[in-house]
């Protein structure tokens, strides 16, 4: 029986994590500790969970405990899986992977001296039923990439009322710029990972209320970006970002190549099998001889799916290896993520990997 530790029971963590933990063969959750002891009482009721605890250190102690969930916000992820580590825990975590490149990298240093343990971030979920079909477009019919263009937007108008959310907080977030980290990690499934970066960036509201406290605070994180840059396989990229475009499409992407162009935008009439946070999509394809656009369906054995909990455990057994997301990929996407914080505070041409 493989016992299950939780730290932080948010969103994700009750709707998913906790529920699709339970359902794995031989897997208990024993333990919680939540931000309060009244919250952490709510969640283990719910789900039978037999300790709760008021110090997320307590769970780790408990040497009953074989695998950490970390469900908390970024700030403290770094800090809990070395503890976790350096307990003989494995380690699930939410992402993002850190509040910086500099965290995450001690964390996957870490980890490499604890090869037995199994450690996994929780995958960018939105193209999950989609990728191995873009995988197999971009080798088999893009040729050469010219331009990977991504947008990405809530599509809404700036409202200067409502409180602060985490993501703007960089005490709880660090450095990374709203869903940017998602979709720059669904790229690098497709692509692979930048070589250089240019960035700009807004902080359009610069204060709103802090929810808990109901005082203000000022806000640097920025809500709009603009990203230019290379990638390593060859071709430029352009990221853009904003929270504050009103009627902005909210997914917009480009993959142009020699041969072939696909484009990728939000369909909600899409057939094609979802799960847990999938977003419904719509692949199109512009090939080189051909003046129509056509849509490229994933075949039936290319779908994915959200198996995150079982990929831990299934690791954790030993019948298979992380694949969605490694500590490796962790630091790639953390580095991409500092480098803009970088490049648009120096107006200057940041390359990657960032140098040690």
């Amino acid at each position: 029986m493989i016992k299950i530790g939780v730290i932080g029971a948010g969103g994700n963590t009750v709707s998913a994590h906790i529920p699709k933990l339970i359902e794995q063969n031989d897997v208990e959750i024993i333990a919680v500790a939540n931000r309060t002891i009244e919250s952490g009482n709510k969640v283990a009721k719910k789900f039978n969970i037999k300790h709760v605890y008021d110090d997320w250190q307590e769970v780790i102690m408990n040497e009953d405990v074989d695998a950490v969930c970390i469900g908390t916000w970024p700030y403290m992820h770094a800090s809990i899986t070395l503890e976790a580590l350096e307990s003989g825990k494995h380690v699930l975590t939410e992402a993002r992977m850190a509040m910086n490149s500099e965290e995450a990298e001690i964390m996957f240093n870490v980890s490499k001296n604890y090869p037995e343990l199994i450690t996994q971030i929780v995958p960018a979920p939105h193209t999950l039923p989609y990728d191995s079909a873009i995988k197999n477009w971009v080798s088999n019919e893009m040729g050469d990439l010219l331009l990977f263009d991504v947008k990405s937007s809530t599509g809404e108008f700036i409202d200067y009322d409502r409180a602060m959310h985490w993501r703007e907080n960089r005490d709880l977030s660090g450095n990374n710029i709203m869903h940017m980290g998602i979709f720059y990690e669904a790229g690098m499934r497709w692509l692979g990972t930048a070589s250089s970066v240019m960035a700009v960036s807004n902080v359009n509201v610069k204060k709103r209320l802090l929810p808990d406290t109901g005082f203000i605070s000022e806000i640097s994180i920025p809500d709009h970006l603009e990203a230019i840059g290379e990638m390593n396989i060859g071709g430029n990229f352009h990221l853009s970002h904003s929270t504050v475009l009103g009627g902005a499409k909210k997914i917009e992407i480009y993959i142009y190549g020699t041969n072939s162009t696909l484009r990728i935008s939000e369909d909600p009439e899409s057939t094609i099998p979802q799960s847990y946070n999938t977003v419904m999509l719509k692949l199109e394809v512009l090939n080189k001889n051909s003046k129509k656009w056509k849509i490229l369906r994933p075949r039936k054995s290319e779908i994915g799916r959200w198996r995150v909990e079982e990929e831990f455990i299934q690791a954790i057994k030993g019948n298979e290896k992380i694949s969605h997301t490694t500590f490796s990929d962790g630091v790639k996407y953390m580095q991409f993520t500092d480098a803009l914080k970088i490049s648009s505070e120096t107006n200057s041409k940041i390359y990657l990997p960032l140098s040690k």
